[in-house]
């Protein structure tokens, strides 16, 4: 059984660690600390912290006028609302104006739970990722999620953090070497390659094994960096399988899904399964049961896994 952390709790240790080594590190919230675990380092660097209130666009404009002072924010809030309701200031303020804002958004996805779908963010990925010169980077678990924290510390530039709320399994328990723009491969196959993000990677490696024992060999492709996508492994994958399956917990319009398609579609044409949130908002439930409902498990991915071979069978 694998220990469970959630990515949130990973995110607030992290930051007190990286408040230790780099004083120029300041954090920005919404009123919403005990909830994305900022309290922790406002708890240590009071004088560094600055609580915004509900008054998101504020706080992207202020985290943009620090960054422009030589400050390097970290500006978090609910994913939906640094997502939605902030997106012209993340826009304008921040991409437009090239400016060193790590925007570390919790909360997000179906399992976000019973705050049901007006607070669960299923657009996030697609809507930062569309804003030019903007990094996005969706950890998979505790590990990678303390890894990506110190990581973006050292490159200059927008960037927006995806992290959950609930829960979920370490799947790196040894440790792992996160780079931006880099996937990391976590078992090999060569029937079909599965590329997961977040949550679902966890689900991926769970439905790799369950292959195996089937006798389906499937690569398990951990692709945290949804932008910028690392292309190269994603058409090597496709020329080594022939077949794809992307998991996200994410709409399949304009996330990972998408991210990698139009790579594949580009380089190296092969069939291409998506798992991921269809055409619609959340509903409330608990987290198992909105990753059952809308389709996001293991049992899900094995499936699309067994289509993906079959279409590359039928040429």
């Amino acid at each position: 059984m694998r220990e469970m952390i959630a990515t949130r709790d990973a995110y607030g240790k992290a930051l007190v660690a990286l408040g230790e080594r780099e004083p120029r590190v300041v954090v920005l919230d919404g009123d919403l600390s005990s909830s994305t675990k900022t309290g922790m380092f406002a708890k240590r660097f009071p004088d560094r912290f600055f609580n915004m209130g509900i008054a998101e666009q504020n706080l992207m404009g202020t985290a943009a006028g620090l960054a422009a002072a030589g400050k390097i924010p970290y500006a978090s809030t609910f994913a939906i609302f640094a997502s939605g309701r902030a997106w012209e200031q993340v826009r304008q303020s921040i991409a437009y104006a090239e400016l060193n804002v790590k925007i570390v958004a919790t909360h997000s996805g179906v399992t976000v739970g019973e705050d049901g779908g007006s607070h669960q963010s299923v657009e996030d990925i697609s809507l930062m990722r569309s804003i030019p010169g903007m990094t996005v980077i969706v950890p998979a678990d505790a590990v990678e999620t303390e890894k990506v924290i110190m990581e973006i510390a050292r490159h200059k530039g927008p960037m927006f953090v995806r992290l959950g709320r609930t829960k979920v399994p370490v799947v790196f328990e040894n440790g792992c070497d996160f780079a931006i723009g880099r996937a990391s491969t976590i078992a090999e196959g060569t029937d079909v390659a599965i590329i997961a993000a977040g949550v679902m990677t966890a689900k991926a490696v769970d439905a790799g094994a369950k292959l195996s024992a089937m006798g389906i060999h499937a690569r398990i492709i951990n692709m945290s960096t949804i932008k910028p996508i690392d292309e190269a492994a994603i058409v090597h994958a496709a020329e080594q399988t022939g077949a794809l399956v992307t998991a996200e917990e994410h709409s399949i319009i304009g996330g990972l899904g998408s991210a990698v398609a139009e790579v594949v579609v580009k380089n190296c044409p092969v069939p291409v399964e998506f798992v991921g949130i269809r055409d619609t908002f959340g509903t409330s439930g608990s987290s198992e049961e909105l990753l059952e409902y809308f389709g996001l498990t293991a049992s899900h991915i094995m499936a699309s896994a067994e289509r993906a071979i079959k279409r590359k069978k039928q040429g």
